[in-house]
C-alpha cells in the first residue's frame, strides 16, 4: 500500500495543486488524508487536490513523489481511476441524450403515441423546446456546486438501476418512463434537509410537468418522488419498489466504489461537525442493517443485498473505531 503525489503544477485559486492518490484503496487514501489534516472537500472522485505548500509535508509523511504521467498510470493500473464517461463534461452530454430519449419513450407509453387531439407526443416532447429546457434545468440543479453525492453521477446510477430492474422483469416496459422521470426529479431539490427536499422535489415535478404531460402522469411522478423520503413502498407498488431499489443500489457497490460514495456523502454534509456526523451516520447504518431487507424487488434482494450488508457493516465498524 503506497500513497503517491505528483508535483504541484495544476493552477487554481491563486496557487498550484498536486494530486494525492493510493495504489490500493480509497479507504486508505481517506485515512491518510484525514491524518494529514486534509479536508474531505479536497477529494475529487479518485484523488485529493492538495495545494503546493502541503507538498513537502506530505512527502515527509511518506507520500512518494512521481510525475503526473506516472501517477495516472498507477491509478489506471490499480483500477481506481474514474472512467472518462463518468467525468462531468461527458456525463452531462450523456444525460441530456437520455432526457431526449425519455421524451420519446414517454410518447410510446401513452396511447400509442397520440394525444386526444391526434398530435404526436414523440414530436411534442422529444423535440419540444420546453421539454429540452426542462432537461437543462434539471441538470443544472443536479450540478449545483454544493452537491457531491447528490450529483449527476447519482442520477446516472439511478437511471441505470431502473433499466437493470426493468430488464430483469421487475417492471413492464411501458411503466419505465414514469419511473425514470421520477428518478430525474427525486433529488432535483437538494439542501440536505431530509423530507423537505423530497417534498420540494415532488412539488417541482408537479409545477414543471403540468403543461407537458397528462395529469395522471404528473401525479404518479410526484407520488414516486415522495416515496424516496421513506424508501418504504407498499408491497404491491412495483413502480415504487423499482425506484427505491435503484436509489439504494449504491449501497451494493464494490468496496472502493462504496468508499467513494461515503466520501461524497461526507462532503455533502461537510457543514456538520465530525462527531455529530459520525453519530448520525451510525444511526442510519444501524437502522438499515436492522431492516429485514434493504431492497424491495426480488432482483435487488438477490443481486445487491449481500454486498450492501457487507458494506454497511464494514462502514459501521470503521465509525465505531474512530
Amino acid at each position: 500500500m503506497t500513497i503517491y503525489i505528483d508535483p504541484p503544477s495544476w493552477p487554481a485559486h491563486g496557487t498550484v495543486f498536486s494530486h494525492l492518490i493510493s495504489d490500493h484503496s480509497l479507504e486508505e487514501l481517506h485515512r491518510i488524508a484525514g491524518a494529514a489534516g486534509i479536508s474531505i472537500r479536497a477529494f475529487d472522485q479518485d484523488h485529493y487536490d492538495v495545494p503546493a505548500h502541503r507538498f513537502e509535508d506530505l512527502t515527509a509523511l511518506g507520500a512518494v513523489p512521481v510525475s503526473g504521467r506516472e501517477l495516472t498510470r498507477i491509478l489506471l493500473g490499480c483500477g481506481l481511476r474514474i472512467p472518462a464517461e463518468q467525468r462531468p463534461e461527458k456525463l452531462r452530454r450523456n444525460l441530456l441524450r437520455a432526457w431526449v430519449r425519455l421524451g420519446t419513450q414517454w410518447a410510446l407509453a401513452e396511447s400509442g403515441g397520440e394525444t386526444e387531439d391526434g398530435t404526436a407526443l414523440t414530436r411534442s416532447l422529444a423535440a419540444d423546446g420546453a421539454w429540452l429546457a426542462l432537461g437543462e434545468e434539471l441538470l443544472t440543479r443536479w450540478s449545483e456546486p454544493h452537491r457531491s453525492y447528490h450529483a449527476p453521477t447519482h442520477l446516472s446510477a439511478v437511471l441505470r438501476g431502473v433499466g437493470t430492474l426493468q430488464r430483469a422483469g421487475e417492471l413492464e416496459t411501458g411503466q419505465r418512463p414514469v419511473v425514470a422521470l421520477a428518478a430525474w426529479f427525486h433529488d432535483a431539490v437538494y439542501t440536505g434537509v431530509a423530507g423537505t427536499d423530497e417534498e420540494e422535489s415532488a412539488t417541482l415535478a408537479e409545477t414543471r410537468l403540468e403543461a407537458l404531460l397528462p395529469e395522471h402522469a404528473v401525479e404518479e411522478t410526484a407520488r414516486l418522488v415522495r416515496l424516496t423520503a421513506s424508501h418504504d413502498p407498499h408491497p404491491a407498488d412495483r413502480r415504487g419498489a423499482v425506484l427505491v431499489d435503484a436509489d439504494l443500489q449504491v449501497l451494493a457497490q464494490a468496496p472502493d466504489d462504496y468508499a467513494r460514495y461515503t466520501a461524497a456523502v461526507r462532503v455533502d454534509y461537510s457543514h456538520v461537525a465530525e462527531e455529530d456526523f459520525r453519530h448520525g451516520r451510525a444511526q442510519v447504518l444501524r437502522q438499515l442493517l436492522g431492516s429485514p431487507s434493504l431492497f424491495r424487488t426480488a432482483t435487488g434482494i438477490q443481486r445487491w443485498e449481500p454486498q450492501a450488508r457487507d458494506n454497511l457493516s464494514r462502514e459501521l465498524a470503521q465509525l465505531s473505531r474512530r
